[in-house]
């Protein structure tokens, strides 16, 4: 279709376009040449006309002079021979307007029956190709369109059945499978009895005093809010990705990590075939020197090598990684049963993975004694105050934000600051719906508000 009726019908207009063109030039120079005929003819008419007058201006004053009893003879005579003159310039003038007049006639007679007439035979025999090449183009477009419907019709089969064939089940179990988190609900909160030092006796004080000192729970080791744990109704983690993408919860930091890991080895792969086969044209090059020069090898055998001890590196590193996570997660069930036996609630700093962490910073107490527990499930629906607003910004580019933790953004967005740039060349922002990410500081206009400590301002 493209190559048979769109790409014949451009041609085709190009050059009726050209065609039409040369016609409408041509009617212009008839038109012209008419004009000028017109033209030619009018000055004769008016130079004859003007010089009829001028011969009746001296018969006038010749009949004057001539009936004049007081002219001389002289003057008669100089009136006489003026009007002579006069008369044969307008003798002279009327032969050429007469010529003029028949050659207009003539040139008019021509124009409007031979040169105008087959111009626009010319036009309409152009209009009539035009015709015919488009009914043309319609049969070749209809043949084109009668050849696809056969395509079009087994598509059309095929998404039917496809349609019929959906398994609402497998398709819900695919997602769960490909996101769900590897998380495991809390365990029952353990009983915590502090009637035992009322009825305690003085002979077992010293007892239940070391046990309560063995059970006592330490005010900085209370259960934190795991804010990196990707529950349904959370928030997303904030801040950039992590290299070894702790940011992301076991089941799918697995999957990440796993998925690297056989990229890197397909590489390692490529990189090992591009040695093995370096150094089979080294080994040419030896034998055969006409060949070429096998130093000239060294510096890309270098470089791959380079280029797999990196990768190992890099495998290995990864392969720690997820050895990391898999024992983290099959060893979670085995801490959680130590604790409920010991009635302890003594889980301390614990990252999203399960790891214990020493960074003070990612430890948040709980609330004043409320219900006498806190529950680390129910921290995850507390909403956190959102920063303050210390000024605006307006996007000078537009920003896909496709890696976790940045935001996206349109060109000419306004988005308010929550934090500046820390010399990383990134600034956190918040939008109108309370969305927050980070978005390069290079890529926005920035305003920071005068004494904007306080509560959020509006653009």
């Amino acid at each position: 279709m493209a190559h048979r009726v769109y790409g014949e019908l451009m041609r085709y207009a190009h050059d009726l376009k050209t065609e039409r063109k040369m016609h409408l030039q041509e009617g212009r120079k008839a038109q012209q040449y008419l004009d000028m005929c017109w033209k030619q003819m009018d000055n004769s008419k008016r130079k004859f006309e003007r010089e009829c007058r001028e011969a009746e201006k001296a018969q006038q004053s010749y009949e004057r002079l001539d009936n004049d009893t007081n002219a001389t003879k002289a003057d008669v005579e100089k009136a006489k021979q003026q009007l002579n003159l006069r008369t044969h310039m307008a003798d002279e003038n009327k032969n050429e307007y007469a010529a003029q007049l028949q050659n207009f006639n003539g040139e008019q007679h021509k124009h409007f029956y031979v040169v105008i007439p087959q111009i626009y035979k010319q036009l309409q025999e152009m209009d009539e190709r035009r015709t015919v090449k488009l009914s043309e183009c319609y049969r070749g477009f209809a043949d084109s369109e009668r050849k696809v419907i056969p395509i079009i019709s087994k598509c059309l089969e095929g998404m039917i059945l496809a349609a019929k064939s959906v398994d609402e089940r497998r398709d819900s179990q695919m997602v769960v499978d490909s996101f769900k988190s590897g998380f495991e609900p809390p365990g029952d909160c353990p009983f915590e009895d502090y009637s035992q030092h009322i009825y305690r006796t003085i002979s077992d004080g010293t007892i239940s005093a070391s046990k309560q000192e063995s059970g006592k729970v330490d005010a900085k080791t209370t259960v934190g809010k795991a804010k990196g744990k990707l529950w349904l109704f959370g928030k997303k983690p904030k801040g950039p990705a992590l290299e070894d993408f702790s940011h992301l919860p076991p089941e799918q930091r697995r999957k990440k990590l796993q998925q690297r890991i056989d990229e890197l080895n397909r590489e390692l792969q490529k990189e090992s075939d591009q040695k093995e086969a370096l150094n089979k044209m080294k080994d040419v090059y030896e034998k055969n020197p006409q060949m070429g020069d096998p130093g000239s090898l060294q510096p890309k055998l270098a470089e791959t090598m380079n280029n797999i001890d990196r990768l190992r590196m890099e495998i290995h590193k990864n392969e720690a990684w997820l050895s990391e996570v898999e024992g983290k997660t099959g060893g979670r069930g085995d801490r959680r049963h130590s604790s409920d036996i010991n009635h302890l609630v003594t889980q301390g700093r614990e990252s999203p993975e399960g790891s214990y962490t020493d960074d003070a910073n990612q430890e948040v107490r709980g609330p004043p004694e409320q219900h006498g527990h806190h529950n680390e499930f129910d921290d995850e629906f507390e909403d956190d105050d959102p920063l303050p607003a210390i000024g605006h910004c307006k996007a000078i580019y537009p920003f896909d934000g496709h890696n976790e933790g940045t935001l996206a953004m349109k060109e000419g967005e306004v988005l308010y600051i929550i934090e500046e740039d820390k010399g990383d060349g990134w600034t956190r922002a918040r939008r109108q719906n309370g969305e927050e990410g980070y978005v390069p500081t290079s890529y926005i206009d920035v305003t920071l508000e005068k004494n904007s400590k306080g509560a959020v301002t509006y653009i």
